[in-house]
């Protein structure tokens, strides 16, 4: 019996190796940039040094000395550039995840409403996304500012829409007067969250091994709903409510939205969510018409047929555009400079114009908005994965 014939032995430190080769392409690579970034960061410092520029970061720990109009939580001009820069991320994340909801609840519906059977309502459809998505952004922006700032009545005049009001200052609200028992209201949402998130997998195990479809939104919802009530009336049921009411000169009391954050959140919903409607209408078209076909054989509605059939299949096409809408919002929330909202570049500017650290600030605004991207795009990576159809 004659003995195997050796296989040659694996070179995987030669330059043979088409692996070694690539690892060594890499590491060049990232040195070649590693040398380009620090001789550029030498040189400016280099440059600021002999100009009796000063540099570095220990002005975040000074005073800032100026007040910001709109923050989530409390700040004055006497404390420092740090926390100011902490409300300014705050507000920028305020409008970038609002706005990522918003624009992708209008941008589906629009997407497929381009798909309707009603004429009426395609053309609409069509009429929005070509509408909104062909006039530039800044242009909108201002608009909207304008809306809300010229064109509503003042305070005293203000619209009443149920308990809240409208006007030139923004839109004041209700708020509920904190207590205990919603601490134990938001310890009920969590765990009505987790329960929610068992439900749905059980129903799915369910749906793949009977081939019977279970509830997957109402039944996970109502025992969301549930467990925050059971909470809310463990912690005593607080029912007080901070009302809004008219002042001498403004709306006193409850919450309130300024006319900056309405336009530059409506201006961004509404100008993202045309993108994001062709998004969902190029990821139905992408699903061969006799997956709908099937479905209405089954004897599913258009409706199911749209949500269980093609949706599914669409997201593997929707999803990686639909990151670039996302990345995209964020970022154009930076225009918001434009109309006075006080987000991360805003409070950056003023910075620079008080100490100076032009590279310095422009660097933490760099950073706030690679940070934000990253995490999106880690985000959107790990849900296409998991909505990715597992061939079999």
């Amino acid at each position: 019996m004659s003995a195997a014939p050796l296989s040659p032995p694996k070179q995987r430190w030669s330059w043979r190796s088409q692996a070694f080769r690539a690892l060594v392409y890499q590491v060049l690579a990232v040195s070649v940039i590693a040398l380009v970034v620090w001789f550029l960061a030498h040189n400016t410092a280099t440059n600021m040094r002999q100009r009796g520029i000063q540099s570095g970061f220990d002005f975040l720990l000074g005073t800032a000395g100026f007040d910001i109009g709109e923050s989530l939580f409390a700040f004055d001009s006497g404390e420092s550039y740090l926390r100011a820069y902490l409300v300014g991320v705050t507000n920028t994340l305020r409008v970038a995840v609002l706005g990522i909801v918003l624009t992708t609840l209008l941008g589906t519906l629009l997407g497929v409403g381009r798909f309707a059977r009603n004429a009426l309502v395609r053309g609409l459809c069509r009429v929005y996304v070509e509408l909104f998505r062909n006039i530039p952004l800044l242009l909108q922006l201002l608009m909207w500012y304008l809306l809300f700032t010229e064109l509503l009545p003042d305070a005293a005049s203000a619209w009443i829409i149920g308990p809240m009001f409208l006007s030139k200052g923004g839109l004041n609200f209700p708020i509920p007067v904190w207590a205990a028992g919603h601490v134990w209201a938001a310890w009920g949402l969590l765990l009505g969250l987790v329960c929610a998130w068992f439900l749905r997998r059980r129903a799915r195990q369910r749906f793949e091994a009977s081939g019977q479809p279970h509830s997957m939104v109402w039944l996970p919802m109502a025992g969301v709903l549930t467990c925050t009530l059971l909470g809310w009336l463990l912690g005593g049921a607080p029912t007080a409510m901070d009302m809004p009411m008219k002042g001498e000169f403004a709306i006193e009391n409850g919450g309130a939205l300024t006319p900056e954050f309405l336009a530059l959140l409506v201006g961004l919903t509404l100008y993202t969510a045309a993108f994001v409607a062709e998004v969902v209408r190029g990821g139905i078209q992408s699903v061969s018409l006799g997956q709908a076909e099937a479905a209405s054989a089954l004897g599913l509605s258009p409706v199911q047929s749209m949500r269980l059939v093609v949706l599914p299949q669409a997201l593997r096409v929707i999803i990686p555009p639909m990151t670039n809408q996302y990345l995209n919002l964020t970022k154009n929330s930076s225009l918001a400079v434009a109309i006075g909202y006080p987000d991360v570049v805003s409070i950056a500017n003023t910075a620079i114009n008080q100490t100076g650290r032009a590279v310095e600030c422009i660097a933490l605004i760099m950073v706030v908005y690679l940070s934000t991207s990253l995490i999106t795009s880690l985000f959107m990576n790990w849900y296409n994965a998991r909505v990715a159809i597992q061939e079999r």
